[in-house]
């Protein structure tokens, strides 16, 4: 079953084609989000100070996160590529793009939800 998802970054609006599968229901899980960017990361790409892209400890790659700030209730939708953070309490590393539009710089408390992956051009999910 595939379910159509709209994404708003300003001006710019983004279709994408996620899959959605029994593995991906949506899950939240809370803590802190940290700022990364410049590093290649696990699966090869850079960490892109423009990109909505983020480092988590155990997603697949390829899956889309919602994090929303829970105090200004800002949230953004990205793609996981890397893994990590590895400190304490930390669930997530945003590039400063994904930061920014969550209203932080540096650390934030947040809320992830899990959305699934996105399908690849023969319309199944891509490896990750």
């Amino acid at each position: 079953m595939q379910c159509r998802g709209t994404l708003i970054y300003g001006v710019l609006i983004i279709s994408l084609s996620l899959l959605c599968s029994s593995s991906f229901q949506a899950r939240a899980e809370s803590g802190i989000a940290s700022v990364y960017s410049g590093e290649k990361t696990a699966n090869g790409e850079y960490a892109h100070a423009t990109a909505f892209t983020a480092a988590h400890r155990t997603l697949p790659f390829g899956t889309f996160v919602e994090v929303t700030n829970t105090r200004s209730g800002r949230s953004v939708i990205v793609r996981i590529n890397d893994r990590g953070p590895f400190v304490a309490g930390r669930v997530i590393d945003l590039t400063p793009a994904g930061a920014k539009a969550i209203g932080s710089s540096g650390l934030a408390h947040v809320e992830l939800t899990v959305l699934g992956k996105i399908a690849n051009r023969a319309g199944r999910p891509d490896k990750g």
